[in-house]
């Protein structure tokens, strides 16, 4: 048999047990951390932050595991959206090396690398069953004008 109690109906005491309850779940639930783990420490080799009155600006960091990243950009876009250029560069966990070029314009994030996948040239040859569905549509078609001309 289920009993169900209304908060209100709980004695002081139950209601110290249940918020202590609580308490401990929280404490218990949340993270620990070992004092023996040390995050590795990375330097910032280079940081140059320039924000003109315009809206122009422009930033450019290194860090000592090879990280980069730079960026320029100014408010010259429709309703004066900020068109943004810049490239970054890193080590994926792979080993390969990553570099980046990207412009943000009016047509968008256009970013380009060698790491990028690249779409077939087109035109590139269309299957035959494509071709067949077409041709079929198209007699689908003219039939379907010469019973409405009737």
């Amino acid at each position: 048999m289920v009993i169900l109690v209304s908060i209100f109906d709980l004695q002081p005491t139950n209601m110290k047990f249940i918020i202590l309850a609580c308490v401990a779940t929280m404490a218990f639930a949340a993270p620990q951390y070992s004092s023996s783990e040390e995050a590795e420490f990375i330097p910032i080799l280079k940081d140059d932050r320039v924000q003109e009155d315009d809206g122009t600006y422009s930033f450019d960091f290194e860090t000592g595991n090879g990280i980069s990243f730079s960026q320029a950009g100014s408010p010259d876009g429709d309703e004066d959206a900020v068109i943004k250029a810049g490239e970054y560069s890193y080590t994926a966990p792979d080993g390969t090396e990553i570099h980046l070029r990207f412009v943000a314009d009016d047509n968008g994030f256009q970013p380009e690398g060698d790491h990028l996948p690249v779409a077939p040239e087109f035109p590139h040859p269309i299957p035959q069953f494509v071709l067949d569905q077409i041709a079929f549509a198209a007699e689908e078609d003219a039939a379907r004008a010469d019973s409405d001309e009737k």
